[in-house]
This record gives C-alpha cells, sequence and structure tokens, in this order.
C-alpha cells in the first residue's frame, strides 16, 4: 500500500497485523481522492477507524492543512504513527487512542472531511453520523465506507447524501453540507 499522489507520492504505508484493520483498496482511495481534489488543499481532516492512516495521509498528501487519526487499537496507532512520520507528515498531524463516540462527544474541532471505515457488521454508522456531523465545517464533508447490508439515511441532520457508488463488496457514501444557511 503506498500514497498514490501529492507531495508524500510513492510512500510506502505500513498496516497493522492481524485481521481487525481492513486497508481501503488502491481503487476506492483514487475514486474518492479524485471526487475530492479540490476540497483537500487547506482542510482540516479527521480519520476516524484510521488503521494505517492511509485516508488522512492521502489527504495530507494532496494539501490538507492537518490531520486528525483516532483509532482504539493500539497496534494501529503506531502504524499511523509510523506512517505520518514517514511521510514527513508528524508536525501536521494528531494520532489519538480512543473510540469514536467518545472522542466525537468530547471534541471541540471542526473539520473540513471526516473519513470514516468502521468495523463491518456493527451497524455504528447510524449512531455515529450524527454526532460527527455537529463536528463537520459549513460545506464539510463526510465519507463512509461501509458494506451493503449497512443501510444509510439519504440526510444526517444539514448533510445530504451526494454520491454512493460500489465497488465489489463495499460501498462508498459521500455527505455533503450543501446548505448556505445551515451548521
Amino acid at each position: 500500500m503506498r500514497v498514490i499522489t501529492g507531495t508524500a507520492r510513492g510512500h510506502k504505508l505500513l498496516t497493522p497485523e492481524g485481521l481487525d484493520t481492513r486497508p481501503t483498496t488502491d481503487k476506492v482511495k483514487e475514486a474518492v481522492c479524485s471526487a475530492l481534489q479540490f476540497d483537500f488543499p487547506g482542510a482540516k481532516v479527521l480519520d476516524l477507524f484510521a488503521g494505517s492512516g492511509q485516508m488522512g495521509i492521502e489527504a495530507l498528501s494532496r494539501g490538507a492543512s492537518g490531520a486528525v487519526f483516532i483509532d482504539a487499537d493500539p497496534r494501529a496507532l503506531a502504524c499511523i504513527k509510523q506512517n505520518v512520520k514517514a511521510c514527513g507528515f508528524a508536525e501536521r498531524s494528531s494520532v489519538l487512542r480512543s473510540d469514536a463516540v467518545s472522542y466525537l462527544q468530547r471534541t471541540t474541532e471542526r473539520f473540513d472531511i471526516a473519513f470514516l471505515d468502521p468495523p463491518y457488521r456493527h451497524d455504528i454508522l447510524p449512531q455515529i453520523l450524527p454526532l460527527l456531523a455537529e463536528k463537520m465545517q459549513k460545506n464539510g464533508i463526510i465519507v463512509c465506507e461501509h458494506e451493503p447490508e449497512c443501510k444509510l439515511s439519504e440526510r444526517i441532520l444539514y448533510f445530504d447524501l451526494q454520491k454512493q457508488k460500489k465497488y465489489g463488496k463495499i460501498i462508498i457514501s459521500i455527505y455533503r453540507n450543501l446548505s448556505e444557511d445551515e451548521a
């Protein structure tokens, strides 16, 4: 697994051992990043359920101003720390051990782009998305990777489902807050 493009292009990324982390495929990562390419410059990014941190690192490589990586697994956190350091993004990154709900309940930060790739078959997205929507900037973007059995709402607070695409056994759902006077 490597960084696809940007300032860290070609850097190899470590992944935590075991089956708990399911890295996003390069095809899916490229599709998501192409859809958001004009949104990355200067963005504050949240990589929730970060795993290896590859989505947040790709955003940093493409011009995001900073990224917060959240994961509860110590092995994942060790990989993320090594990956952000190897890519030269340690000063623009925060790597925190926490479960997603606890982090969202206590943080005061606001994000422009959020990536969510939670463990499958736990039905956590319906619980997480409203909490996350409250932490997003006006005109923010939420990107969810999930299994087809996970049915998501067309609207989460002020965020509308803008795009949904199936890639093999996964679905990418992209929510945007397009409202001018909300959030």
